[in-house]
């Protein structure tokens, strides 16, 4: 059972954490380390994690595979590299041959121009991933999610991954601008789908299992569970409930699925995607 998807941080690092001092972060804003995620995996069942970056940063990628040395449940790290810049492959050769080192993110959501992941520079960086066979996730609000059907037509073979399902409106119970967009992002094999962060989408204080339901169908029915993994987004998770709290309603909302689809979204979608032996 692999946890597709959480972070660590560590306030004393000199990394860029301003985005904590968001006054509606402030009960994240402390040190999260392996020792703080491992008993939430022992009570949910998961036996495995991998972490995801919080920074633009390479010194981000030579922290944690520090502590993915030290750590044997931590079994892959999604690092970071400059995508726009000319070192970006040398950059990516440094971390490529680590055995932890099993993917690249970039806080795409974040950027100014809605449309930063189709700038030329940017294709010409996810080019670099394609040809060295190293998978992207795709950080998106749903104003960002159109530009997946392009991504999986300029990268047939470079796999993406939509972290927390491109955000959708769940609070709102709005699937208006966001099924369209699923729907094209689906049809590409390579692009695959986390079913994580969903529960900070909704009501912080007043959000039930059932709210995420018509998410996960969708998502379910659109990319299969071949195509679909669990990430807790632990600790940004803990903003609306715990580790345990997600876990439990991700299995709710599936109901009575097969093994081989439990298997599937809980594990070997992961194993496969980022290349976890």
């Amino acid at each position: 059972m692999i946890d597709a998807h959480q972070h660590f941080w560590q306030l004393s690092k000199p990394f860029d954490y301003a985005w904590l001092d968001d006054p509606n972060l402030a009960s994240i804003r402390r040190d999260y380390l392996p020792a703080d995620l491992k008993p939430h995996l022992d009570a949910a069942g998961m036996q495995q994690s991998i972490f995801v970056q919080t920074q633009h940063n390479v010194e981000e990628n030579r922290w944690v595979l520090g502590m993915a040395e030290e750590v044997d449940w931590l079994v892959g790290v999604v690092g970071w590299v400059d995508l726009a810049s000319e070192a970006c492959e040398e950059q990516l050769l440094e971390f490529k041959n680590h055995p932890k080192f099993v993917g690249v993110r970039h806080i795409t959501q974040d950027e100014p121009d809605n449309d930063f992941i189709i700038r030329p520079e940017i294709i010409r960086g996810l080019k670099v991933l394609e040809k060295h066979h190293v998978p992207f996730d795709l950080l998106f609000y749903v104003q960002h999610l159109k530009h997946a059907d392009q991504l999986g037509r300029e990268l047939p073979e470079l796999p993406m991954v939509i972290d927390h399902l491109s955000k959708p409106k769940i609070k709102e119970q709005s699937q208006d601008d966001w099924l369209p967009q699923l729907k094209a992002a689906a049809q590409h094999e390579n692009i695959y789908l986390k079913l994580s962060g969903m529960i900070t989408e909704a009501d912080w204080g007043d959000w039930k299992p059932a709210d995420l339901k018509p998410y996960v169908d969708a998502g379910l029915e659109l990319f299969g569970p071949k195509r679909c993994m669990f990430g807790s987004d632990w600790p940004v998770c803990e903003l609306a409930g715990s580790y345990e709290q997600v876990h439990d309603a991700l299995k709710e909302v599936l109901g009575p699925i097969s093994d081989d689809e439990t298997h599937e979204i809980f594990e070997g979608t992961a194993r496969r995607f980022y290349g976890i032996k």
